[in-house]
């Protein structure tokens, strides 16, 4: 089942997080990350930071605290059975740190299909900012749907 282009530009609900500085040292542990600028408030400081400073890839798990963090697909009609994760991109504009109050907010940016529509694509974009409404990153992600059914 192909994926309806009319889901271009769909917005999705945005995502508010407070970032937790306990919730950044686990995530800094579980990427492997040994800069003490991430698990230490005071190598944080001595380094410039207000406090410790969120891990690159980090604002990707913003998303997954929502309701139902794959709404995006079952609104394209996707089976997450034949997903794949394709690409994953980010655009820093500042730093976010622990403490900050931060929304994600997602939309359908593009679809298309290659290889006859055996393989699908959905592009969803995230503007990620801070209370105030600064700029912290904009996130990319593209999934690839294998669909079964194609050349049949």
């Amino acid at each position: 089942m192909a994926i309806d282009p009319a889901i271009i530009g769909t917005e999705f609900p945005p995502t508010i997080l407070t970032i937790d500085a306990g919730r950044l040292r686990f995530f800094a542990k579980s990427i492997g990350e040994k800069n003490p600028v991430y698990t230490d408030t005071e190598a944080a400081k001595a380094a410039g930071y207000t406090d410790l400073p969120v891990p690159p890839t980090f604002l990707f798990s913003i998303e997954l605290e929502a309701p139902d963090p794959f709404a995006f697909a079952a609104a394209a009609g996707i089976d997450m059975r034949f997903v794949l994760h394709g690409e994953q991109t980010f655009t820093y504009h500042s730093t976010a740190v622990a403490g900050d109050v931060l929304t994600a907010r997602p939309r359908i940016t593009d679809v298309y299909s290659k290889k006859g529509g055996a393989l699908e694509f959905l592009v969803k974009e995230t503007a990620v900012t801070r209370a105030d409404g600064s700029a912290v990153a904009d996130l990319k992600s593209v999934i690839v749907v294998r669909n079964p059914g194609a050349g049949k």
